[in-house]
């Protein structure tokens, strides 16, 4: 069993920054990806970024140059920095775990089906 608490959300203007942490509790043994969620009101739930446990991270489009996502193996840790924030950023953000990937699973990590756990989410608003 895994368990995923976030926390670090908050309101901020834009152009600000925040930090998102994930805490990481259970049993990853051997490949896994870890990944940051966004759900805005009235739409679907997206991808923001990713992370394997080869240290290789992807991001959606729209955060590329100010997300990033980091792995804090010894805490226990996922991170996500977020700079220069945008209105269009205001969410409730997820933490996302698959501990046991798959040797032969060789897709992209930016969908929600690849994550079996899920955090309850912190919610971040950035205003203009």
């Amino acid at each position: 069993q895994v368990q995923l608490v976030e926390s670090g959300g908050g309101s901020v203007q834009s152009g600000g920054s925040l930090r998102l942490s994930c805490s990481v509790s259970g049993d990853f043994s051997g490949r896994y990806v870890m990944g940051w969620f966004r759900q805005a009101p009235g739409r679907g739930r997206e991808a923001v970024a990713a992370i394997d446990s080869d240290a290789w991270s992807s991001y959606e489009d729209s955060v590329q140059g100010r997300f990033a996502i980091s792995q804090d193996n010894a805490n226990h840790t996922l991170y996500l920095q977020m700079n220069a924030l945008k209105p269009e950023d205001t969410a409730i953000y997820y933490c996302a775990a698959e501990p046991n990937l798959p040797a032969w699973y060789s897709g992209g990590y930016l969908t929600p089906a690849v994550y079996k756990y899920w955090g309850q989410g912190t919610h971040v608003t950035v205003s203009s």
